[in-house]
């Protein structure tokens, strides 16, 4: 029998990461200490308008993660199952912020496992970030107000450039 401990597992923390946050971070490095690898899985949301073009998308992240050894950036192509299978992966993480996360989350953790078999962990965001989100943090950066607490030197410059300040 094979130790478990001793096994790679390799776990997939999607996201658009538009901009990529302290509280992704912290899931990301929390997850980073639980799993053997992480795969940072950018996705691309035809519906969605981004602050952010793909290519920078992915060097903020690689950026913000560069001090996580067993983590890395890469770009989802299609269904997030199909992804994982590339990826060898087998455990989806997800943070979750309030219920409605979680509800939603649930969802589609349940609908991953009938299609695929693969796991979702849900980690509860933490305290200091848990209520923040890029889309929030988009809109105070729009009417002038100060995200850099909640987001690296990196994206801080990046989303400064982006909103003409």
């Amino acid at each position: 029998m094979t130790n478990p401990s001793s096994q790679v597992v390799r776990a997939v923390c999607p996201g658009s990461f538009d901009p990529i946050t302290r509280g992704h971070l912290d899931i990301i490095g929390r997850a980073a200490a639980v799993f053997s690898e992480i795969v940072v899985a950018i996705g691309r949301n035809t519906t969605k308008n981004y602050m952010f073009d793909l290519d920078e998308r992915i060097r903020l992240c690689q950026d913000a993660i560069a001090d996580l050894p067993n983590v890395r950036v890469a770009v989802i192509e299609g269904l997030l199952v199909d992804f994982c299978r590339q990826q060898d992966a087998r455990v989806i993480v997800k943070g979750v912020r309030f219920g409605s996360d979680f509800d939603y989350e649930l969802q589609m953790s349940q609908l991953n496992r009938q299609l695929s078999g693969i796991e979702t962990v849900l980690l509860p965001a933490g305290r200091e970030f848990g209520t923040i989100s890029s889309s929030l943090l988009r809109e105070v950066a729009y009417n002038g107000g100060d995200i850099s607490p909640f987001v690296t030197d990196a994206v801080n410059q990046a989303v400064l450039a982006k909103v003409g300040r």
